[in-house]
């Protein structure tokens, strides 16, 4: 059951419902949600359901009716984040493990380990014990491989996951592996789940050869029940009388098991469909379904694997599949999960002398916008957002030192570029840009719990929110918009007007944050609606990774041929540009900047020369930052 508790009860009335629910021969778990605290009570008991609610701080009590109780969404509403050393699975992140079917040599192993670490995975993977069909093959190289996996991996600074295939080897295998994995086979192997749950380390839990989806989530249960909160369950395909493809993989179970409970769930494309061709289509399908990550098998050399090798991929292959990850996953409000060693995170803090990192990060707005989201998509969730209500506040903040980094919004693919803070930019000398990340904006009609569609008849957005969702409106009749200062402060301002008649147009977070409902999802007119943001820090604490773009300003002089003699340097330096815009030079009249976007070349001087050059021909030639775009 759910035991739902008043918001100020006291430590005193939550011990003795602990302690009241334990005696009774429950396990209780407490989670802490966004707006209420819970008692999720599970067990093989009868009781009656009065006897809790009367008890003091509790709100209200709540049966489970699902078989699986832990692992139901019915006892958490939110998703589950599974962290596996610096890497999370599960929210808006595509998580990818990669690696061999098994551990061969550890020259095979570190080969792999660096190619798909290069290509953006960021876990590793590799079979030690291989529960194979026939006796006669493979079966794995044991505690020795285990041995191999692990120094792979931290060679790469990647986790490891390996299969465990009998409870007699959990005890060695935890000093080997970040996750053990719970093999098809092994799904209702509930000796071993029950062994494997007691350790409490994160298990990649496969789906049964014929296993029904309740069957899959009993066997979550098991692992949870016996102490493991950190499940990820990976689809690899069911046996069907297909005979084409090895299995035939459910990706409408990625939906289902999304409604049904708040585990992430992962797909292995490898295992189902057993042929490298359809590994990589089948994978792009997952995302798009829903899937909070991918296992892949990769081979420096599938032609002779030991395992596996016709549904193995060239490195070469998995290379091209996670820059097409990379490419669709905005598509469907997701951002692929990266190491977070590439992000520019280790700056200098203003507390130099207590070693600290400083995680705070400004934007402007509320909680709940857009560039908030950006904010943890970029640098992940355990920094702090800093809400400003003006830009230049940003940039106060920063230049400050209060905060580490800033997020601003400087080009939204529809509305073109936002030229109040490329000003900001050149105002602020001591300002740098080091980074860039560009983020799907998707726009939600968002009211009053409650409240229905045919209720509206105001809606509150940011004058580009109204615009880029005037074909909804239109097609509405009743319906006006009223333009707000910004996207989440118009649902803030909903929130306090509490009038059913009024919605806001923003961002799912913002309905979140302010407990409102989501009427309609997706209204704009244009889903090709991207925002790029920039990350700012004092030039003075910049520390640059190798950087693969830049951003610059000129001017030129007042005649013939000016501009295109300093488009020419870019030109025949090899230089990409993908920005080009003017700006007026504030207090001369008719005279403009010209701000670039470029791409710098990997691995030459061809940058620092075409500089060089410019510098010659040009004039207040200033670099605003040189970062690394993914």
């Amino acid at each position: 059951m759910i035991i739902i508790l008043k918001q100020d009860i006291s430590l005193h009335d939550k011990e003795y419902l602990r302690s009241f629910l334990e005696e009774k021969g429950f396990k209780v778990r407490e989670i802490i949600g966004d707006h209420e605290t819970i008692f999720g009570a599970v067990g093989n008991i009868s009781i009656d359901f009065r006897q809790v609610e009367i008890l003091s701080g509790v709100s209200r009590v709540i049966p489970i009716s699902k078989p699986y109780k832990l692992a139901s969404r019915e006892l958490k509403k939110e998703d589950t984040i599974v962290n596996i050393g610096r890497v999370k699975f599960g929210g808006n992140r595509v998580a990818v493990i990669a690696g061999p079917c098994a551990v061969e040599s550890k020259e095979q192993m570190f080969k792999a380990a660096l190619a798909v670490r290069e290509s953006g995975a960021v876990m590793l993977r590799g079979g030690a014990f291989k529960p194979r069909t026939s006796p006669y093959s493979f079966q794995g190289m044991g505690e020795e491989g285990l041995k191999i996996l692990k120094d792979a991996g931290e060679s790469v600074g990647l986790p490891v996951v390996s299969e465990i295939v009998g409870t007699q080897y959990v005890d060695m295998m935890k000093d080997y592996v970040d996750a053990y994995q719970i093999g098809a086979r092994n799904m209702q192997n509930f000796e071993l789940l029950k062994s494997v749950g007691k350790m409490g380390m994160p298990v990649v839990l496969k789906r049964g050869l014929s296993a029904t989806i309740e069957e899959w989530l009993m066997a979550a249960e098991y692992l949870m029940a016996h102490g493991s909160d950190n499940i990820i369950l990976c689809e690899r395909g069911i046996r069907t009388f297909e005979t084409y493809t090895r299995n035939t993989l459910d990706l409408s179970a990625i939906p289902v098991v999304k409604k049904l409970s708040h585990l992430p769930i992962i797909v292995d494309p490898s295992h189902a469909t057993g042929l490298r061709a359809k590994v990589s289509p089948m994978a792009l399908a997952a995302v798009a379904a829903g899937a909070d990550g991918l296992v892949v098998e990769v081979h420096p050399d599938p032609d002779n694997a030991l395992s596996d090798g016709p549904q193995s991929l060239y490195p070469e292959e998995f290379e091209k599949l996670m820059r097409d990850i990379q490419a669709l996953s905005p598509v469907v409000g997701k951002e692929i999960e990266r190491i977070p060693a590439n992000r520019p995170i280790n700056v200098r803090t203003t507390d130099e002398a207590s070693g600290n990192i400083d995680k705070n990060i400004s934007f402007q707005g509320v909680q709940g916008a857009y560039s908030e989201k950006a904010i943890h998509r970029y640098f992940g969730d355990e920094v702090n957002a800093i809400a400003k209500p003006e830009f230049r506040d940003v940039f106060e903040s920063v230049l400050q030192g209060t905060v580490s980094f800033g997020v601003i919004p400087v080009e939204n693919s529809l509305a073109g570029t936002i030229n109040e803070n490329i000003d900001l930019l050149l105002r602020y000398p001591d300002i740098a840009v080091v980074g860039e990340y560009k983020l799907r904006i998707i726009h939600n009609l968002i009211g009053l719990p409650g409240s229905s569609l045919q209720d509206i008849k105001k809606i509150y957005s940011h004058p580009q929110g109204l615009a880029q969702c005037a074909e909804f409106i239109e097609n509405h009749e009743g319906m006006e918009g009223i333009p707000f200062y910004d996207t989440a402060g118009a649902v803030e301002h909903l929130s306090k007007l509490n009038d059913p008649t009024c919605a806001a147009i923003a961002g799912e977070e913002a309905a979140r944050v302010y407990g409102m409902n989501i009427i309609k999802e997706s209204i704009e007119t244009n889903p090709r609606n991207y925002t790029k943001f920039f990350i700012i820090t004092r030039k003075d604490r910049a520390e640059y990774e190798t950087p693969n773009r830049a951003a610059f300003v000129f001017s030129t002089s007042d005649k013939p041929g000016a501009l295109f003699s300093c488009l020419k340097v870019l030109a025949d330096n090899g230089i990409n540009m993908n920005k080009l815009e003017s700006r007026p030079i504030h207090g001369k009249p008719w005279q403009y900047m010209f701000f670039l976007s470029v791409d710098i070349p990997e691995g030459s001087k061809a940058f620092e020369n075409a500089l060089n050059a410019l510098k010659n021909i040009s004039e207040d030639l200033r670099v605003l930052g040189k970062y690394k775009v993914d």
